[in-house]
């Protein structure tokens, strides 16, 4: 087989041939890799025959008289429709504000320029579709802070790790809800929250929230169902299901079990369920409502969670394609009888998932009340399972024979299979980038901003086969232009600021494509260093992304300073006695120039040792003197905790997402540590930088 033939096909299905490492070493994907990813996407090239089909396939697809149902473009440009349309030919615009255009393209076959921000609805000849026009840049934190300096500080929130009275033995949106209240009155203007994506309520042993099932819904285990039909009514459910005993035990636990707070949840909400289905409570209006503004895609889901255990039920393989045939595609009239033979179970879905959206409502509108000027910060996973309920509602639009994951960079050295599925970039472009836009909807409803993990997605994912690892990957590439004008969009919409986790391999050019829309990147303060343990002093770090201490795949700046994340990898034989010894000179290195940059910023001798406690506070001080426009201290670091809330690699080994805080919500940050550390980050955001 010609692999120049072969290296076409791929290029036309929009995967790189070629690509740097993030040693800037050039690297190319072999012939097989090329064809093992190229059969995911739907592209036979298993022989010259197949490659010259599949070659032909796509230039059908490509046809440059083919008119994609949507068209994005920039506010106050023109658009060439030369392609598909005569110079001079007339059409008729219906926008979003209800008001219509009528003329004609102009002499180059351009749509001229026009100032109307939105949604429009073009009619051309005898064709229809939607033109998204985007304002130049997102929703930025000058606009959020109604400052040309913006100097916003938060904390970064894994909300499971939250405790409150009563919570079950998860973190939930009340207890999210009183820490807003306190980190409002230290100075905060954000929470930047873990993912709230839903999960599998038949499977409660997959709890990751960057493996969700879907990022359109939440994780109904996080619902506060006494902050929304009141406490009398939680007392009574708890009695009626004899669960107090459980409760308190789950909440007893240092680490989650999530199982079995999961199953003790769900009963409790089932319990809370049939309550308020007999009776006539004032809020059914309300939930009726919820669930015809969820329309179709809420229905879907709520189906999928009642097929998913029905079939787990009956010992059938709990991933949706192993399903019996008519189940596999929510269109068919099966799974609509389905639902109808199964309304109270699908109803059931609905109501936790009413529970969750409307606490988490409450929380954003006590937030900004509370006098944060952003609020919650949410966070969009990379993809979701290819067995979950995105993936099973908008099949066209995923890549269900693929998955996704990174080569190897400075955070794996092994690179990383994350499990997950992601968009299909033909299917999106196909259907006018329709499971795109009502996911960035979806996550934006209840929040003042979005982080998006692994940001670089909007340009190139690097996926493999399902069940490979990921030295079988590749590069695919995704219409960033597009995505980008469409987070715009949806950022203006919702007054919502975009932050884009730009960590690992980066294309060159990317950080100023975000840059031009004003989504902020992330700087790491375990990360800002040279090869020779200089670290930068706040006043060069960039004023374009906001900084931090560390992530929740990262040490806690306590653990690394003690070297806990090194002992994990010498307990999990990651590291041999020999990279141990080596791991921790160089830690010792590395502590030598953080202590160095910290005293130097805080005006101390630089030789003069410094215990736990002046770490923390002297690094809550130096990310707040730099220029980032938005700072997010994790909690961990503003607890001195020692664990880190993720180890990547680790499954079982690792108690990851597990690890529960060590107080009340209530009196989480007036402790004399995290008080004192919030204060110096308060005063050095404050600090005139001139």
């Amino acid at each position: 087989m010609s692999d120049q033939r072969l290296f076409a096909l791929a290029q036309a299905a929009g995967l790189s041939i070629d690509w740097v490492d993030a040693d800037g070493r050039p690297q190319q994907a072999t012939p097989e890799v090329l064809r093992a990813v190229l059969a995911g996407l739907g592209h036979a090239a298993d022989n010259p025959t197949q490659v010259e089909e599949s070659l032909r396939e796509l230039e059908q697809l490509d046809d440059r008289a083919s008119l994609p149902p949507l068209l994005t473009l920039d506010q106050g440009q023109p658009l060439d429709l030369s392609r598909h349309f005569a110079p001079g030919a007339a059409f008729e615009l219906l926008q979003e504000d209800g008001s219509r255009i009528d003329t004609r393209l102009d002499d180059h076959g351009r749509l001229p320029a026009f100032a109307g921000i939105g949604y429009h609805h073009l009619r051309i000849a005898d064709r229809e579709l939607t033109l998204a026009v985007a304002p130049s840049r997102c929703h930025s934190l000058r606009d959020a802070l109604q400052s040309d300096r913006p100097n916003a500080w938060g904390l970064g929130v894994q909300l499971y790790a939250l405790r409150r009275n009563g919570d079950g033995g998860i973190g939930d949106t009340q207890a999210l809800e009183t820490l807003a209240h306190s980190a409002a009155a230290h100075g905060a203007d954000a929470l930047a929250i873990s993912p709230l994506h839903a999960m599998f309520s038949a499977d409660t042993y997959r709890f990751s929230p960057y493996s969700p099932s879907s990022r359109l819904f939440f994780n109904v285990l996080h619902s506060a169902p006494g902050s929304i039909l009141g406490e009398y009514s939680l007392r009574q459910a708890i009695e009626a299901a004899g669960l107090a005993d459980e409760l308190r035990r789950l909440e007893s636990l240092d680490l989650i079990d999530w199982p079995a707070a999961a199953q003790t949840k769900l009963r409790l909400l089932r319990t809370l369920y049939d309550e308020f289905r007999r009776g006539g409570h004032p809020l059914h209006e309300d939930f009726a409502s919820f669930r015809h503004a969820g329309g179709e895609a809420l229905e879907n889901h709520c189906r999928f969670e009642a097929l998913h255990a029905f079939h787990a039920r009956d010992g059938v393989p709990r991933d949706w394609h192993q399903w019996p045939d008519a189940y596999r595609d929510p269109r068919n009239p099966a799974v609509a009888r389905f639902a109808a033979e199964h309304a109270d179970e699908v109803a059931f879905h609905a109501f936790a998932q009413w529970l969750v959206a409307r606490g988490l409502e409450r929380t954003q509108t006590a937030a900004r009340t509370a006098g944060m000027r952003i609020g919650l910060i949410a966070d969009l996973a990379v993809g979701a399972d290819g067995g979950g309920s995105q993936a099973w509602s908008r099949q066209a639009e995923l890549l269900s024979a693929l998955t996704v994951g990174a080569p190897p960079d400075i955070l794996n050295r092994a690179g990383q299979s994350w499990g997950i599925s992601a968009f299909s970039p033909e299917g999106l472009k196909r259907h006018g980038y329709h499971a795109f836009i009502e996911m960035i909807r979806a996550n934006l409803a209840h929040a003042g901003g979005l982080r998006i993990d692994h940001v670089m997605g909007l340009k190139r994912l690097w996926v493999m086969p399902a069940g490979a690892g990921p030295e079988a990957g590749a590069y695919l590439s995704y219409p960033l232009p597009d995505l980008l004008r469409l987070l715009c969009l949806e950022s203006w919409r919702h007054k919502a600021v975009i932050l884009g986790e730009d960590l690992g391999t980066v294309p060159e050019g990317f950080r100023e494509h975000l840059i031009a829309r004003d989504i902020l990147g992330i700087r790491v303060l375990l990360f800002e260093h040279d090869w020779g343990w200089r670290f930068r002093p706040p006043q060069a770090w960039p004023d374009n992304a906001l900084a931090t201490t560390t992530t929740h795949d990262l040490p806690t700046l306590h653990g690394w300073w003690i070297g806990r994340d090194l002992d994990w990898l010498g307990r999990l034989g990651q590291l041999d006695e020999a990279g141990l010894h080596a791991a921790r000179a160089s830690r010792a290195q590395e502590r030598e120039g953080l202590a160095r940059a910290l005293a130097a910023d805080a005006g101390a001798e630089p030789d003069q040792p410094i215990d736990d406690d002046t770490l923390l506070d002297r690094s809550a001080a130096f990310i707040g003197h730099t220029p980032a426009p938005l700072v997010l201290l994790p909690m961990e670091d503003a607890l001195g905790l020692v664990e880190q809330p993720n180890l990547p690699g680790t499954v079982d080994s690792h108690p990851n997402w597990r690890r529960r805080w060590p107080d009340d919500c209530h009196h989480l940050l007036e402790a004399e540590g995290p008080a004192r550390r919030l204060r110096l980050l308060d005063q050095a955001r404050k600090r005139d930088p001139s």
